[in-house]
């Protein structure tokens, strides 16, 4: 495979409802609302909360995520409804191998906008992202057994469960946890829906 930084690669694109993007500077004060608003539903699962404290630590966090997409490291996308400003989440591609090419899907919604399919859709459009534009050979999702939500959006993205990893990672409490693997693969059906 060529270099990754030699990729030309979209800074946006579209579905019917969500204008998905690279961070950009200036995100920052939109971002803070959004994490804060969602922190109830973000902090039993997401380590990384702690950077939202204030306006400017989300600002750090979107300049950090833009240098790591345009080195092509990390691959996170803001999602906004079109033709608004107004950020209901954030998505993404992380830990790439460009040896295979793999990555992993991580996905969150702002609290006011859940239960909307936002997420789904988000997640359909960035798997063709990462399968039709990258070459990716292996997408995978990675959730706690008890995240209902999340699990659910893998399944109804046609992602399919592979296994089971036992005391993979902590939660932001300390606490071991099992994670579930999802994949989606080129070759199987729906892998390039959305």
């Amino acid at each position: 495979m060529e270099d990754p930084i030699l990729l030309d690669l979209p800074d946006s694109f579209e579905t019917d409802r969500l204008l998905i993007r690279s961070p950009l500077p200036g995100d920052g004060p939109e971002l803070h609302a959004a994490v804060r608003e969602s922190l109830v539903e973000l902090e039993p699962w997401m380590d990384w909360t702690h950077h939202h404290g204030t306006p400017e630590g989300s600002e750090a966090s979107v300049r950090q995520a833009r240098a790591e997409y345009l080195k092509r490291r990390e691959f996170r996308m803001h999602l906004y409804l079109k033709g608004t400003e107004t950020l209901v989440g954030s998505s993404g591609l992380h830990r790439i191998d460009w040896s295979v090419p793999k990555v992993e899907i991580g996905y969150w919604l702002r609290t006011g906008y859940t239960g909307r399919g936002y997420a789904t859709e988000a997640v359909r459009k960035i798997a063709a992202f990462a399968l039709d534009t990258l070459g990716a050979k292996r997408v995978e999702i990675r959730c706690h057994p008890e995240n209902a939500a999340s699990l659910h959006v893998a399944e109804r993205c046609a992602f399919s469960l592979e296994g089971r990893r036992r005391n993979e990672a902590r939660l932001p409490n300390g606490t071991l946890h099992d994670s579930l693997v999802l994949t989606r693969l080129p070759q199987e059906p729906d892998a390039r829906s959305g």
